[in-house]
């Protein structure tokens, strides 16, 4: 019985090594948010530096069609207008491929891009990227980005049905108090 529980101890604590934290810190509120430049859905470059002027509301996800990332991407699609109207762009960012950001943005109608950050490369700088059980990953947090390029708000452990309601009535408190 005492080896029983020994393997299952050591299984456990194996288990428990393979959950890596964040790799590194989120950039601080009110600092330039790093740059990047990325393929969308659809292969076309996207850079930060091409949204300056505009606020960006800028969402990491772990994966295609997974129902929090469906919840979360449909969401957003749904008030899209109403964020455009406000002023921003959305962009969706995560750890998959083209052609897989291409079937997810087709089955679903999204009409934003969606960034594959194969190289993690994003995801690290934005201090987002983890690991679990040996799979790589990006959290489900989000930056709302202001015109001049600087992070106004983070939002983490983000809930899909409600992140695009909520950056909408910050976007509108931030924009009166300017």
């Amino acid at each position: 019985m005492k080896t029983f529980f020994r393997c299952a101890a050591a299984i456990v604590a194996g288990i428990l090594a393979l959950q890596i934290p964040a790799y590194a810190e989120a950039p601080t509120l009110g600092s330039t948010a790093p740059t990047f430049k990325l393929q969308d859905q659809k292969g076309d470059w996207r850079s930060l530096d091409q949204y300056r002027g505009k606020w960006v509301v800028l969402y990491f996800y772990p994966k295609d069609d997974t129902p929090g990332c469906t919840t979360e991407v449909c969401t957003f699609r749904d008030d899209v207008l109403k964020l455009r109207k406000a002023g921003a762009e959305v962009l969706g960012v995560s750890l998959d491929d083209i052609k897989s950001h291409a079937a997810f943005a087709e089955k679903y109608h999204v009409p934003f891009p969606l960034l594959a950050d194969n190289t993690q490369t994003t995801a690290k700088a934005y201090g987002v990227l983890t690991s679990k059980l040996g799979f790589s990953y990006a959290k489900r947090e989000t930056f709302l980005i202001d015109p001049t390029g600087n992070i106004v708000k983070h939002y983490v452990d983000v809930d899909p049905k409600e992140n695009s309601g909520q950056v909408l009535a910050d976007l509108a408190a931030l924009k009166q108090g300017t």
